[in-house]
């Protein structure tokens, strides 16, 4: 047993079109020569699901992520874009100390950032898409 990565764009139509693994880690890399011109200047829902492999073949499905990429004019990750998700990302983290002087006084800044983050860069598949991610991954219906 092993484990692997699938990696699906949802077309603004609702089809998958599945990433090659290390071509998605190159457009995460800022590399020059990967881009996407079909969604230049767009965001795009994608779906990142996490399996169990024997003999080479999926056989369980352990997570999918559903986050949004935004694409700049050529078709490469929105550098500025992906800054502001990092960071955003940070912002969630919890403080690591109170502030003793007002020690009723609750920092909410963390569960602020999470929501803002969820609204920003996540999103729900429908059942379909759920459906369409599962045949995908196995060629068949699973679900």
């Amino acid at each position: 047993m092993g484990t692997g990565i699938r990696v699906f764009f949802v077309n603004e139509d609702e089809t998958l079109k599945r990433i090659p693994l290390t071509r998605y880690e190159r457009l995460l890399g800022a590399d020059p020569e990967v881009r996407f011109q079909e969604y230049a200047g767009k965001r795009v829902r994608y779906a990142l699901a996490i399996l169990e492999f024997a003999n080479r073949k999926p056989v369980e499905i352990v997570s999918v992520q559903y986050s949004i990429l935004s694409f700049d004019p050529a078709g490469r990750i929105d550098a500025g874009e992906l800054e502001k998700e990092m960071k955003l990302g940070f912002k969630m983290l919890q403080p690591l100390m109170t502030d003793f002087d007002f020690p009723n006084v609750i920092n909410a800044e963390d569960r602020f950032a999470m929501k803002s983050f969820h609204d920003r860069y996540t999103w729900t598949p429908s059942s379909e898409i759920e459906k369409a991610i599962v045949n995908a991954i196995f060629g068949k219906n699973k679900i």
